[in-house]
């Protein structure tokens, strides 16, 4: 069962008088805010406002003046559209969000916006909305901090101890995604991980009997969570004494489940769905102020004893933030090399020589699988850069992403640089990104066709500009008997139309190890490295064009003396196609170029003047191939172009059956070549 709250009675003393102030005045003005953009969720700020209030005024440690010092506690608002909620918290206790960007609630160009944005607001630890995607980023955290606790305290040198909160809703719970996270952080036994549920059982349509009846503290009683209970979210006591019980459990992480009214009150709209999506009105506004004592037609209204006394975690964080840099000063004369590792990991650089390890693949005909060249370039550059962290999705003995001598990230042995995320696909992409926001080089990997599973975590790691490394193998029909429900034909287009990802598909080993030196010097975008299963010939490079090529998106593999004939392109396992296509096609006497394209978002931020000179606009034969679908190839080969790709799915069958019967073959490139050079010559008339 869980555990009720009573009283505390801690001996701490409060002016509860002021206490009640501060808590109006942040519903008020969440409520004046949505109100004026005419837009906006008020209810649950309304309602959870005693429990903001009695976390950041008496347990949260952070520091207004410096949002990002290392050592502070980190709060996650889940239920992001709540936001009005951390926005006015971040303006009381006095972070760079003055009163007026308040006002500006959800207009153009404020540092308010609908839901919170990293990097965008002061103060905002992740970027939330997705709901389920922030406490999911929240186990991320703390598994940073556990990792970075045991890598870098030393006895009487504790520079890491921090905490990590964050507020779910009903909608947070019943994504699948927090589930998956929940479970692995009750595996883990994260005890620096505290969720605040609000329980306030409403919903868009309405009541949440319509849909969901889940005994929500059995279940994280089954998930080994420390399980805690407060009647009453008004009850500032009782929320005092949950959160010192969670500060207090060492083996678990803990759910503090709190009852609340939505659009608490408010006279029509309290306990309804109306309150959850809409503003309230100015009428029922100065109903729920006039309920409030609070002058009924004042507007964004901070009284001057509010804002002094919130106003003192001002000095409060900066205190804290002198103490810990008194500590660190002291960890930096004992352990210098350690103390160097932290400051360039938070500095975003990387050790010197970072990537002298990565090694240089010889030519061979044979080559060697991406995914294994993947496995030795990884382990070079880890043994290199330590706090280099990440794990598989259970797929670590095929994705081949084990750091060698990393050791596992295990519940009570947090040394470890192997995380086994489980098969839990969508907590592993939140997870990374919540790693990647502690300052950790973060990786997931998995298979390719599964990258479905974690789409929304991707998408918001290249929205929080987060440099975290998606590593998917088994990328093509390449898979063969596995059959189309694993072949992935759509997830590379897929994963391209995500704005600022990199998704880079190397054609051979020393491209994998290039591609690193992309990765790793990436400080503000994600990139999907797309991998190969079956072996791929490793190109010889002093015939062929150096593999640094990569850094240009694309670039010229192989040529022809003069100007092509026809332009031969591709990525991946379909390079090497491409490849012996230009040798036949050389030794009839037709000339051509193969361009080898891993990534189409780099090539394109590319000069025109390069963009010209690797495919020139005078040569109309084009013929690009790849194993997944054909849409937007033909922003390369143009209308006219040819491509060679799937429409339609998969099937079970050997590789090599595969690519004869879906026309992935050297026969098919040359052919395919020969008809865009004769259309090419009709279209000018020859």
């Amino acid at each position: 069962m869980s555990q009720a709250i009573k009283s505390a009675d801690d001996g701490s003393s409060y002016d509860k008088q002021l206490d009640q102030l501060c808590v109006n005045t942040i519903r008020t003005l969440s409520m004046d805010a949505v109100q004026q953009a005419n837009s906006g969720h008020p209810g649950t700020p309304m309602a959870l406002a005693p429990v903001a209030y009695a976390l950041w005024d008496r347990h949260l440690r952070h520091s207004p003046s410096n949002p990002h010092w290392p050592n502070r506690d980190r709060f996650v608002l889940s239920a992001g559209h709540a936001s009005m909620l951390i926005y006015s918290m971040l303006h009381l206790t006095g972070y760079d969000l003055p009163l007026e960007e308040l006002k500006r609630f959800r207009q153009w160009g404020s540092l308010t916006p609908g839901h919170p944005e990293y990097g965008h607001t002061s103060g905002v630890e992740t970027t939330t909305g997705p709901l389920g995607q922030g406490v999911a980023t929240s186990v991320g955290m703390a598994i940073a901090e556990r990792w970075l606790a045991a890598h870098f305290n030393r006895p009487g040198h504790e520079i890491v101890d921090y905490r990590v909160y964050a507020i779910a809703g009903d909608g947070c719970l019943m994504e699948g995604v927090s589930q998956e996270a929940a479970s692995l952080a009750g595996h883990l036994r994260l005890s620096n991980l505290v969720w605040i549920y609000d329980n306030n059982r409403i919903t868009i349509e309405g009541n949440t009997a319509l849909a969901f009846s889940d005994d929500v503290a059995t279940r994280f009683i089954s998930y080994q969570w420390n399980v805690l209970r407060v009647g009453d979210a008004n009850d500032l006591d009782q929320l005092d004494h949950a959160l010192r019980i969670a500060q207090k459990e060492d083996e678990r992480p803990t759910l503090i489940i709190v009852d609340s009214h939505i659009a608490y009150g408010a006279p029509n709209k309290q306990d309804t769905s109306a309150a959850h999506g809409e503003p309230l009105g100015d009428e029922e506004i100065r109903l729920t102020k006039q309920r409030y004592g609070w002058p009924m037609d004042a507007k964004f209204l901070v009284p001057e004893e509010v804002q002094k006394h919130m106003n003192g975690a001002i000095e409060h964080g900066r205190q804290a933030e002198a103490e810990w840099k008194e500590k660190f000063a002291a960890y930096k004369a004992a352990h210098p090399d350690l103390a160097r590792e932290w400051e360039l990991m938070h500095e975003g650089k990387l050790p010197e020589g970072w990537d002298s390890e990565i090694p240089v693949f010889p030519a061979d005909e044979k080559g060697v699988a991406g995914r294994d060249a993947n496995n030795k370039v990884l382990n070079a550059v880890a043994k290199k850069v330590p706090w280099l962290v990440g794990g598989s999705a259970d797929l670590a003995p095929s994705t081949k992403t084990r750091i060698g001598d990393g050791g596992d990230f295990l519940a009570g042995s947090y040394t470890g640089r192997n995380l086994h995320f489980g098969i839990r696909e969508h907590a592993m992409g939140s997870i990374i990104n919540g790693m990647g926001l502690a300052k950790l080089r973060a990786y997931g990997s998995g298979f390719l066709i599964f990258s479905d599973y974690m789409r929304a975590s991707i998408r918001l790691s290249a929205l929080m500009e987060l440099p975290v490394n998606y590593i998917f193998t088994h990328d093509s029909i390449g898979v063969g008997e596995d059959g189309p429900t694993h072949q992935p034909i759509e997830q590379l287009v897929s994963l391209r139309a995500i704005p600022q990802l990199y998704v880079i598909r190397p054609a051979d080993a020393n491209e994998v190890a290039e591609a690193w030196r992309v990765i790793m010097t990436s400080h503000e975008r994600p990139v999907a490295l797309i991998l190969s299963r079956q072996p791929l010939p490793t190109y010889d490079r002093t015939k062929y064009a150096s593999a640094a090529g990569l850094h240009k998106g694309a670039y010229i593999l192989a040529d022809s003396d003069g100007t092509p004939d026809v332009i031969l392109m591709g990525t991946g396992s379909e390079v090497h196609l491409c490849v012996e296509a230009h040798e036949q096609l050389k030794a009839e006497g037709i000339k051509s170029r193969v361009v080898s394209m891993p990534c189409w978002e780099i090539f394109g931020r590319q000069s025109d003047e390069y963009k010209e000179s690797v495919l020139p606009n005078s040569v109309r034969a084009r013929v690009a191939i790849e194993t997944g679908t054909n849409l937007g190839w033909h922003q390369f080969v143009g209308l006219d172009g040819r491509v060679i790709a799937r429409r339609e799915f998969g099937a079970s069958a050997p590789l090599k059956e595969l690519l004869k019967q879906f026309g992935f073959t050297v026969e098919k490139v040359v052919a395919e070549a020969k008809t865009a050079i004769e259309h090419a010559k009709a279209l000018r008339g020859q």
